[in-house]
Parts: structure tokens; C-alpha cells; sequence
């Protein structure tokens, strides 16, 4: 069974993680774009041109599934993606929590890029699964990109910025891009107002991953051995995974659980 996830960046990594604990015997291909990123201020054009490219390098290794792990790309280019790939390879796309958020009756606060926040795409979310939940938009320009360069300054300084604009009654969260699940812990600490509930927080990686498998109709099996191998695709070149991706608990457990090839 091969995997391949794709993104602009490191985002992917959490959803990849997920797949490994379900099924530690998948081979797995990361597909993203150094050379490209970030997507999130490119035109939907072209974003959708950079997530076609990188989806078929992916393709080309022969995947039985392929995550698009990136709302950004899921948001602009679903549509193509599948009408370039699908039948011959499914498709999953990640889309933002919002229903399992919305279900907690909020108030919702919905961190997400800019290209994201604000979309038809992410509205038509709101306006399916969150009838009657406060909900709150919040852009956070820089965080995507600075994740991606485990760059810790800008990392805290576009954190707190999108905290100022999270109301204090907030009691969700609702991380809209994949490589925000990479920094939870630090978005909880600084959304988490005392006195207040326990902030929760919804990502996609764990939703996506069980989806692929289920798409290709494979069971988990978290207890498989590990037999498996590991390919990294840096906008369409074979590498290993970068030192920034190491810097993550999801990215060291891909390194240990599957050399490289």
C-alpha cells in the first residue's frame, strides 16, 4: 500500500503522521513545493497550477490514495485535482473542522491564511455547519510560512497577533490550515484565557488520514509491523525530509519509522 500527501510545505506533516499510526506498514510519498511556497498570497490560478504539479509528481510513483493536505489547495483546486487525477487515483481533500467544532455550540473562532478566511468555500462551511454558533473568521498572515521555516520569533509574533483578533469568549479553535496543528500547544497557550474552559482544538490530520484508508477500503492496523519506506519529493526532485521538518515531533517519527529513499 503506497500514501502520497501533498502540500506547499511542511503542513503535511501531521496528516502523515496520522496515516503512519494507523498503518505503519504504508509506504508513504510527501510531495510539496520549496520552490513555490507559500501558496496562500498566490491567485487561485496559481495555486492551482502549483497543486497540479505537485499532485502529479506524487502521482507518477504510482500512490493508491493521494491527501491534498492543505485547505488552501482544497479550497482553490479540489475540482481540478480530480478532474486531472480520479478515477485511476481518489482524491481526499482537507477541509476545515468547522462541523465538529459548531456541534460544541462555540462561540468558534476559525484560524485560517488569508486566501482561506473569507472564501466562498469556507463561508459555505460556516453556513452549512454553524447555522446559529458565533463564529469568528481570523486571518493569520505569516504563521503558515513561518512554521514551515520553524522560525520560533515569527512563529510567536504571528500567533499573537491573530490572538488579538480572537474574541476572549472564544471556546474553540478551529486550525483552517494544516501546518497550524504543528503548533497547537502554542496556540492553545496563547488563546487559553484563565478562569475560562479548557480551549479545544480542532485539526483535520487525524479526519483526512482515516478517510484515505477508508477510501481504499484498508483497515488501520496501528499495530502492524513496520515495513515500509519513506519518499520525499521537494517540488518534484527526490530528497529527504528537511532539518525544519525535524524540528517537529511528527516529522522525527516519519524519519525513525521509515528510512528515506
Amino acid at each position: 500500500m503506497k500514501i502520497a500527501l501533498m502540500d506547499s510545505g511542511i503542513g503535511l506533516l501531521p496528516a502523515a503522521a496520522a496515516v503512519r499510526r494507523l498503518r505503519p506498514d504504508a509506504d508513504l510519498v510527501l510531495s510539496w513545493d520549496p520552490d513555490g511556497m507559500p501558496w496562500g498570497p498566490r491567485t487561485p490560478e496559481d495555486i492551482t497550477e502549483r497543486a497540479l504539479a505537485v499532485a502529479a509528481a506524487a502521482a507518477a510513483l504510482g500512490p493508491d490514495v493521494l491527501i491534498v493536505a492543505c485547505n488552501t489547495a482544497s479550497v482553490h483546486s479540489l475540482p481540478q485535482l480530480r478532474a486531472r487525477f480520479e478515477p485511476d487515483l481518489p482524491i481526499i481533500g482537507t477541509v476545515p473542522a468547522i462541523k465538529p467544532a459548531a456541534a460544541g455550540g462555540g462561540p468558534v473562532a476559525i484560524w485560517a491564511t488569508p486566501a482561506t478566511t473569507g472564501s466562498p468555500y469556507q463561508r459555505d462551511l460556516i453556513e452549512k455547519f454553524a447555522d446559529g454558533v458565533s463564529v469568528t473568521e481570523v486571518p493569520c498572515p505569516g504563521l503558515a510560512d513561518a512554521v514551515h521555516h520553524a522560525d520560533d520569533a515569527a512563529v510567536d509574533a504571528a500567533i499573537a497577533a491573530a490572538a488579538a483578533l480572537t474574541p476572549d469568549d472564544v471556546t474553540t479553535v478551529v486550525m483552517g490550515c494544516t501546518n497550524y496543528e504543528l503548533v497547537a500547544e502554542r496556540i492553545r497557550a496563547a488563546v487559553q484565557k484563565p478562569g475560562r474552559p479548557p480551549l479545544v482544538l480542532h485539526g483535520s490530520a487525524g479526519a483526512v488520514a482515516a478517510q484515505a484508508l477508508r477510501r481504499i477500503g484498508a483497515d488501520p492496523v496501528p499495530e502492524a509491523d513496520l515495513d515500509s519506506r519513506l519518499t520525499v519529493l521537494l517540488s518534484g526532485r527526490v530528497s529527504e525530509l528537511p532539518d525544519t521538518a525535524l524540528g517537529y515531533e511528527e516529522g522525527r517519527l516519519l524519519q525513525v519509522a521509515a528510512p528515506a529513499r
